[in-house]
């Protein structure tokens, strides 16, 4: 079988294709193109089948990961939209919770008012009531309902999302207005609240169910695009696409709920990651994933990926409560740009340099420096590597930038405005880290982190460094972490009703009638994908909360007969999991079950273990490698030491090796510090033990502690 990675950066396209009979893998990174994603995704297809020798038409199996939903909600360039909700409740979307990001600012822009999802010109009401219990309190205006889609029709919107009060507990009023939309304006990208989101939160279900409105028309075009031209060009088999909860999911579902893909890059990332930290023999891992414009960090205890509260399920501040994987994204990557504010102000990032022009190494009209300028001025890029296997680097250009835009200001040398910069982004990363780990009650020390991405392994070390982390691993094709991400990543939907049970005074056969409906849908809609009986998995989930608070935590319910064992059972757990979050627990109070959900699991993947492993060469030897002057940061000052570059290929399983190093390949670099050391297991990774390195710095820190 022939399987196709291809996940979409914000800098560069990675691809990884692997064939499991011959045990080969291929990668490949191709310039990302913003205007038109899928004009990289295609030339990257076509060069890598060219690289491994074999027509588009032989790939059994395509996944893929997309920032298409993403940017769209970030640049606020997505459908008109138009709304049709209950009479009464037209300006939900622009009150929403009646927060204020800064409590005391005068000035301060909200988001969903600056750019409404919805003009308030187009959202308009129908005569229709359902009340909480989903009892029909005043039918649905049918002929109302016809005047305002002609309105919306002559408006000329693109999408139509339709969102009525508790219609979660009763959808008819909405399944009646999808039919007439259907008859008078079947052109329209529909979304129907009961369909997107069946769940309880009326501002949070009009805004997801808005939100995909606005990016649904742009993001099914591209799909259906892509589709189009990979079938011309041979490619028989579908796309499969990333998801935010960590799943994948066929073509015609994304494109008819793409606000499930709004974290597609990213998790596939941590997947990546947390695959390559368990070859190595570690559990607690955390993922840093650094490309070209951002780094993703991701914390994942016992090597499971944690799950957002879906109140904290935001994207550019609008709240969009689908499952998400916690994962944390700044603006920090190798195209970060680093300047001076007016205020005099040193800075690197959020502003990224991008693909092209890039940073002024490229030569390719960038002017501005970046974080790569800084690593190829202190040594840690030597002008002779080809970044992302191919583009040649001018020094010289990296030292222009930072001694006009930085040094010249700062009054500093250029190689101290270089090493100040990545100071600055270490630091950054250092806090994203802390806020991920240490503010939700876990301590990095006891992890392990991964280093991936392009840029990844350049700042893993000083970044370990600063947290105690003792090991770092470095996957075998770092730059492309996330293609390979793909590649372990199983068909995932998950369903949800809103319940609001009592589960210590349970009706149980309410519970059960509810589970068993959801258990049948997802059946079904993993068999309409075309998966067997023996390849489908499902999962319940419950949510959860004692009386009177306002927040539920989910919890992973048993499977079995749903009975009143099953349901101490899940009271039990949830007793947990509040522990846990909130280091107390309450036995005695009342528990609530919010929310059921299904996670229908539909196993796509091989069981093959994946093979990235290197010969290498028989007669290796460090000391045969070139040495060049690479700068590091020795007790916190800026030391110039000879350092070894070592082509990452040409290492033997087994080989340990002591820093200083600079380990190269084709899709990344390996910074390995002093003081560490650097060993290669048998699926291709890079061990670094930090052990020696920290007992260096936490003894001078004690001696400069003891002494002051």
């Amino acid at each position: 079988m022939i399987r196709l990675g291809v996940d979409v950066g914000g800098t560069f396209t990675d691809l990884i294709l692997l064939n499991e009979e011959s045990d080969q893998s291929w990668i490949h990174k191709v310039p990302s193109t913003p205007s038109d994603p899928s004009e990289a995704v295609i030339n990257g297809v076509t060069e890598i089948c060219e690289m491994a020798g074999i027509k588009p038409f032989e790939i059994d199996q395509f996944f893929h990961g997309t920032t298409v939903a993403t940017n769209i909600v970030l640049e606020h360039n997505g459908a008109e939209v138009g709304l049709i909700t209950t009479e009464g409740f037209r300006d939900i979307l622009h009150i929403a919770r009646h927060k204020r990001p800064f409590n005391f600012s005068l000035y301060q822009d909200l988001p969903w008012q600056k750019y409404p999802l919805v003009r308030r010109r187009n959202r308009l009401v129908v005569p229709e009531r359902i009340s909480a219990a989903g009892e029909i309190l005043t039918p649905l205006d049918e002929e109302a309902t016809r005047q305002q889609v002609r309105k919306l029709k002559e408006a000329n919107v693109s999408a139509i999302a339709v969102c009525f009060l508790y219609s979660f507990k009763n959808p008819q009023h909405e399944n009646r207005v999808k039919e007439i939309i259907q008859e008078e304006f079947p052109e329209a990208y529909l979304s129907i609240s009961n369909e997107i989101l069946p769940q309880y939160r009326e501002y949070e279900r009009f805004s997801t169910v808005a939100l995909n409105a606005f990016i649904g028309p742009k993001t099914s075009r591209y799909i259906n695009r892509l589709e189009d031209v990979l079938k011309k060009m041979g490619i028989k088999t579908s796309i499969n696409l990333m998801q935010s909860n960590g799943g994948i999911a066929t073509a015609q579902v994304a494109a008819e709920k793409p606000i499930s893909l709004l974290l597609s890059g990213p998790v596939a990332g941590l997947i990546g990651g947390i695959k390559a930290a368990k070859n190595a023999n570690f559990d607690n891992i955390i993922t840093l994933d650094i490309g070209g414009t951002s780094a993703d960090i991701g914390v994942a205890p016992n090597g499971e990926m944690r799950m957002r509260h879906l109140l904290d399920t935001r994207i550019g501040q609008y709240n969009a409560m689908v499952p998400m994987v916690d994962i944390d994204t700044i603006g920090a990557g190798g195209g970060s740009i680093a300047y001076v504010d007016e205020g005099g102000i040193f800075r690197v990032g959020p502003q990224s340099a991008g693909a092209d022009p890039g940073p002024a190494c490229y030569n390719r009209g960038g002017t501005v420096p970046t974080s790569t300028d800084a690593n190829v001025l202190l040594g840690r890029i030597h002008p002779e590597s080809r970044l992302a296997g191919s583009m040649q680097i001018k020094p010289e250009l990296s030292e222009k930038a930072f001694d006009e835009h930085i040094a010249s200001k700062l009054n500093m040398t250029a190689l101290e405005a270089a090493a100040g910069a990545l100071k600055i982004m270490t630091h950054n990363m250092v806090n994203a880290i802390e806020m991920n780990s240490v503010r939700k009650g876990y301590d990095p020390r006891d992890f392990t982190l991964v280093a991936a991405g392009g840029a990844g392994p350049l700042f893993a070390c000083d970044i370990a460094m600063e947290l105690n982390i003792p090991n770092v691993v470095v996957p075998p094709y770092p730059g492309i972490t996330a293609a390979a991400g793909l590649l372990s990543t199983d068909i995932a939907y998950e369903k949800v009703h809103t319940l609001w049970g009592s589960l210590t005074n349970p009706d149980i056969s309410s519970i059960r009638d509810v589970i068993e409906k959801l258990e049948q849908d997802s059946l079904k809609t993993l068999k309409e994908d075309g998966l067997s009986d023996e390849q489908i998995v499902l999962q319940r989930v419950c949510d959860c909360r004692y009386a009177g608070q306002g927040y539920e935590l989910r919890v992973d319910a048993p499977k079995g007969e749903i009975n009143e064992a099953w349901v101490k059972e899940v009271i039990e757990r949830f007793h947990q999991v509040h522990e846990r979050e909130y280091a107390s627990q309450f036995p005695d109070q009342e528990v609530v079950a919010i929310n059921v959900r299904v996670i229908g699991i539909g196993l796509v993947q091989s069981d093959k273990e994946q093979s990235f492993v290197d010969q290498g060469k028989p007669n290796f030897s460090v000391s045969s490698y070139p040495s060049y002057p690479v700068y590091f940061w020795v007790q916190d000052k800026l030391q110039k030491q000879d350092t070894r570059f070592i082509n990452r290929e040409d290492i033997p399983v087994g080989t340990n090796i002591l820093g200083p190093a600079v380990i190269q390949q084709k899709d990344s670099t390996t910074l390995l510090p002093p003081d560490c050391t650097a060993s290669f297991d048998e699926y291709g990774n890079i061990v670094i033990d930090m052990t020696e390195a920290l007992s260096v710095k936490n003894s001078k820190d004690l001696i400069a502690s003891i002494t002051k």
